[in-house]
């Protein structure tokens, strides 16, 4: 039994350099994504899979984050991150990291992955390397299809520089008067409402033992670009060069002051497509001098704003070739299950047998489902169906973060409500990058009479909460659902979330006053047994934690394991420190941002983090302490971020079932055995990757989790107690 370590020379936990830099940090997540691409063991498209990720993810990243600092640096901002740095230190070491990881996505994916592409028949063409016969299909293409939708843009002292929407890619194109020699700048604009890929037809694509290839072709740019004549009439085309901005895209809404939500993000909705300030402008590495200035200048951009690539702009759009009919070129076949206490059930429809129907199944006692291994359709689709068909169903309520674009989710509430059940849904209309989607989803429940609310002025509502009402022979009864994931089938296959069926009533009672705290005026302080942020969560946190700091020092063991997306809030950090620096030990799986340093000599050798990534998002948030062999286990939607604890309503739950908790156990267990696509954080913030050593087979969380389901084995076994596991307490 380890025993509590004396005390050592007071320490200041709150010193920058135990910290690591919030940005920096999710810049080495991005890194770990673009590892994905560049690792041989991923199958060929999804290497270009998680190319376009990496993109995507940055885009997202100088919207946000970007944009923010350089509006705090603006501001002249002198406030530090708890690690130490300015704003403006922080755009800096941002640039000084980004460069070289955008130098290696397009070098891998230039010199290695385009190779591997042609030898499996996919080819990307550059178009002065077309045949005649190519370049005729392709100028017949432009002149009927794309020729008329461009607009060419004359940049003069009568045509000021035009405005350049967000994420577009443009040409840069200096033309020549020939009779005046007078040189002219414009601006094409390459359409989003073309693909950006131009396949030429089979016949004309490049032949392999005389059968055509899989895909043959050229960027849309491109093909502009080698016809820019008829876009210029009479003038000569001395040079182009493609070029892409990046704009601030965050909502600016001050909900104070805003006497309708809706109205008021439509409204702001319609400044993102415009788009804010200029935030990044990437451009090709050969791109001469003067046109680079020009367009700094009229941007209002600088140097350090500048990301030189040599070949594509836009690598994100490479998530167009998933959809070539190549499975042999992409992970498995994944078939999602459905658990074995829901197999018997009959397709839900307006007569349902009483006692062989879901609510039956979550009576007999708690259900755990775990997707994407488990089916989300079979299991959270078919609940709230279920709910809205039943004749005993008189109300359902429910929070809707980000759901998909055809949810049969919201078409099952519509029905309920054309089935006059009292439906109650709180849209989150602040949820970034779905709000338009929201809004859309909103309008038309309110259409059907669903009672639609926004949730709460200054926080975000995060969680995800079902509960039905339910007439019974003896009662009101009342079932829930408690997920760590959004309510969206589409994500769902993507993203390993975990969700929690209960009828038990205490847990019935607290979902019931966390509805009313977000429709009404109530002020709820206190909840029976979920945590509730910005209520009470943070404050239950720090107590589980110096409850296992208190069992350490009355010479029992200590135990913490949990798993998040990102682990950022100080005081959470510093908690963490202490119970190390008391005996406590600590892993940790967090996906994204970790700002804690561990294996810090005195302070966090007793903390270990991993980060898991791979085929599917780790999402999923769980949370064990060991309380001195008394275990407690949570689920939940929250991470260990300042936003999650106060700024966000965020439900986590108990696990009071042992057998639940047992799999929730072996879960955890099975993610820190994971010797494939687990990294180790190192002190420095940097990461290294688990191999299978010599006298070790490749563990691979996912691929284990996918064949337990595959198999329908129940989980049993303990690896977080089992003195068989390098996890044990006693490490």
């Amino acid at each position: 039994m380890p025993k509590a370590k004396k005390s050592a020379n007071p320490i200041n936990l709150n010193e920058p350099q135990y910290y690591l830099n919030r940005e920096l940090s999710w810049l080495e997540f991005n890194n770990r994504v673009l590892h994905e691409a560049c690792d041989p063991r991923t199958p060929l498209l999804e290497r270009l899979k998680f190319l376009a990720i990496f993109s995507s993810n940055l885009d997202e990243f100088f919207m946000v984050r970007v944009a923010a600092l350089k509006q705090q640096v603006e501001a002249k901002v002198s406030l530090l991150t708890p690690d130490g740095r300015t704003p403006q230190q922080q755009l800096d070491e941002i640039w000084s990291t980004l460069v070289p990881q955008v130098a290696k996505q397009h070098q891998h994916f230039d010199r290695v992955l385009q190779p591997l592409l042609a030898n499996q028949g996919i080819h990307i063409l550059d178009y002065i390397n077309l045949s005649q016969k190519q370049r005729t299909y392709l100028d017949n293409y432009y002149e009927e299809q794309i020729f008329p939708v461009l607009t060419p843009l004359a940049v003069d002292p009568s045509h000021p520089f035009p405005y350049i929407s967000n994420l577009s890619l443009n040409l840069a194109v200096v033309v020549k008067n020939p009779d005046t020699e007078e040189e002219f700048f414009a601006r094409v604009k390459v359409p989003k409402v073309l693909p950006r890929f131009l396949p030429l037809p089979p016949e004309l694509g490049i032949q392999e033992n005389e059968q055509p290839a899989h895909w043959t072709g050229v960027p849309l740019e491109q093909a502009i670009a080698h016809n820019l004549e008829s876009l210029f009439p009479g003038m000569n085309i001395q040079e182009y060069h493609p070029f892409r901005i990046t704009r601030n895209a965050d909502l600016a809404l001050e909900e104070d002051e805003a006497d309708d939500l809706l109205l008021a993000i439509e409204q702001e909705l319609r400044k993102r497509r415009i788009g804010g300030s200029p935030v990044r402008l990437e451009i090709q590495s050969q791109t001469p001098e003067p046109v680079r200035a020009r367009l700094l200048q009229d941007l209002d951009l600088t140097e350090s704003d500048v990301y030189e690539v040599d070949g594509l702009l836009g690598l994100r759009d490479l998530m167009y070739f998933m959809a070539l009919p190549l499975p042999e070129l992409k992970d498995p076949p994944r078939q999602s299950v459905v658990p074995s206490r829901l197999q018997r059930l009959r397709e839900p429809s307006d007569e349902l047998d009483e006692g062989n129907d879901f609510f039956a199944v979550i009576r007999e006692k708690d259900l755990l489902v775990h997707h994407p291994y488990q089916s989300f359709s079979s299991t959270v689709v078919r609940f709230i169906t279920h709910a809205a068909h039943d004749p005993n169903v008189l109300a359902i309520k429910m929070t809707l973060y980000r759901t998909s674009g055809d949810s049969p989710i919201v078409n099952a509430l519509i029905a309920a409500a054309e089935n006059g059940k009292q439906v109650s849904v709180l849209v989150e209309l602040k949820a970034r990058f779905d709000e338009e989607n929201n809004i859309y989803w909103a309008r038309r429940l309110e259409r059907v009479g669903v009672h639609v609310v926004y949730g709460l002025v200054g926080l975000k509502t995060h969680c995800k909460t079902v509960m039905v009402v339910r007439r019974e022979k003896d009662c009101m009864r009342r079932y829930v659902h408690i997920g760590t994931g959004n309510y969206n089938q589409k994500t769902a296959r993507l993203y390993t979330d975990l969700g929690l069926f209960s009828c038990r009533e205490e847990l019935g009672a607290d979902i019931t006053d966390l509805f009313n705290f977000l429709t009404g005026y109530s002020r709820q302080k206190a909840y029976r047994e979920v945590l509730v942020a910005p209520v009470n969560m943070r404050d239950r946190f720090l107590a589980l934690i110096h409850r296992e700091i208190e069992n350490v020092k009355n010479g029992f063991s200590g135990r913490i394991v949990a798993k998040m997306n990102s682990l950022v809030d100080p005081q959470i950090i510093a908690t963490l420190y202490e119970a190390s620096r008391t005996g406590v030990q600590i892993d940790l799986i967090v996906r994204g941002i970790c700002c804690l340093r561990p294996g810090l000599k005195d302070i966090s050798e007793n903390i270990r983090i991993i980060s898991i990534i791979g085929r599917f998002l780790e999402h999923s948030r769980i949370f064990y302490f060991h309380n001195n062999g008394q275990e407690e286990i949570y689920i939940g939607s929250a991470d260990w971020m300042r936003r999650n604890l106060d700024r966000r309503v965020e439900v986590i739950t108990p696990v009071k079932d042992q057998d639940i908790a047992k799999d929730l156990q072996e879960i955890l267990g099975i993610l820190l055995a994971d010797n494939r696509q687990a990294w180790d954080l190192q002190p420095d913030g940097s990461y290294i990757q688990r191999r299978p050593g010599d006298d070790c087979p490749e563990a691979n969380s996912q691929q284990t989790l996918i064949n337990m389901a595959l198999r329908s084995t129940s989980i049993s076994s303990n690896l977080i107690d089992s003195k068989k596991s390098s996890f044990y307490t006693d490490k």
